[in-house]
Order: C-alpha cells, then sequence, then structure tokens
C-alpha cells in the first residue's frame, strides 16, 4: 500500500483571505487523503490567537506586538480593500450570503480533520506570544520540524 500523500502549507500572511485560501486548501487535501500540516509563523500565527484577552507575564515590547497584533482568525484583516477595517465586515456579510464557511469555521473543520496545525516557536518568543494566548491542542515546533514534514511533502505551498 502506497504512503499517504503529505500536503505542507506555511502560512506567514497575517490577512483573513490568504489565511482562508490557506485553510481552505488544507481541508481539501485533508479531504482528499492527504496527510497535511499548516506550519504557522509570523503574522500567520493570529490565526491560531485566542479572541480573549490572556493575561500572560511580557516585556514592555511584547505587549505592544500584542496589542498591535488582531487576537484571533475573526479578527484579521484583508490583503486588499481592507479599509480601515470595514473590507473585512463586507467580505464576511458576502460570505453569510452564500452561506459559505469563515476562517474560524475552516480551522475548526482542519481541527475535525486531523490537520495538523503548528505554532512557530521562534517567532512565538520574538513577538512575545505565549502557548495560553494560542488555541488549544495545536503543536509547537521549529523550522527543522517542518522542513522535516515539508521533505516528505508531495505539496508544498508558502501563503
Amino acid at each position: 500500500m502506497p504512503d499517504k500523500k503529505k500536503t505542507t502549507i506555511v502560512l506567514f500572511s497575517g490577512d483573513y483571505d490568504k489565511a482562508m485560501a490557506a485553510y481552505i486548501i488544507a481541508n481539501g487535501a485533508a479531504a482528499y487523503d492527504h496527510e497535511v500540516t499548516i506550519f504557522h509563523t509570523f503574522w500567520g500565527l493570529n490565526a491560531l490567537r485566542k479572541e480573549e484577552k490572556i493575561s500572560a507575564q511580557k516585556s514592555f515590547m511584547e505587549k505592544m506586538f500584542g496589542k498591535m497584533m488582531p487576537r484571533g482568525a475573526d479578527r484579521m484583516g484583508l490583503s486588499k480593500m481592507n479599509f480601515a477595517g470595514f473590507g473585512p465586515k463586507m467580505i464576511k456579510g458576502i460570505i453569510k450570503k452564500h452561506n459559505a464557511i469563515s476562517l474560524p469555521q475552516l480551522i475548526e473543520m482542519a481541527r475535525e480533520q486531523d490537520v495538523k496545525l503548528v505554532a512557530c516557536t521562534m517567532t512565538m518568543d520574538l513577538l512575545g506570544l505565549k502557548k495560553e494566548e494560542l488555541l488549544d491542542g495545536i503543536e509547537y515546533a521549529g523550522v527543522a520540524a517542518y522542513l522535516a514534514d515539508a521533505e516528505k511533502g508531495h505539496v508544498n505551498l508558502f501563503i
């Protein structure tokens, strides 16, 4: 029996639409019976942030990063036509009107399909993000772990 195909995605972008694309591809690949990993780094980590404010011991600079970055997938901006936050409201309205799946729902669907969600530990350190600020049940790793998955990957994407 042949090995299961593997898809890896580096989610670098903190844009709602790009994160949505990454999760649509991940869910499609998982439904197509691929083993899927999404490695969240830099601004892509915002997709994994909990929406509620979490109290954590941080330096001044870490607190500043935390305040400047959106808490949770649903608060991310658009890559184009953000219009000071009005763009995401428009796109979410269109998603709802067409009974499409929102980014938070796509993330939950990925988790249900056993997509491996990985937070980059080096970036967490740089930005001052703590494990308690991110979704429960995700994995934490450095670039070496991602490269080990990508090396076996049949599809490797950078979004």
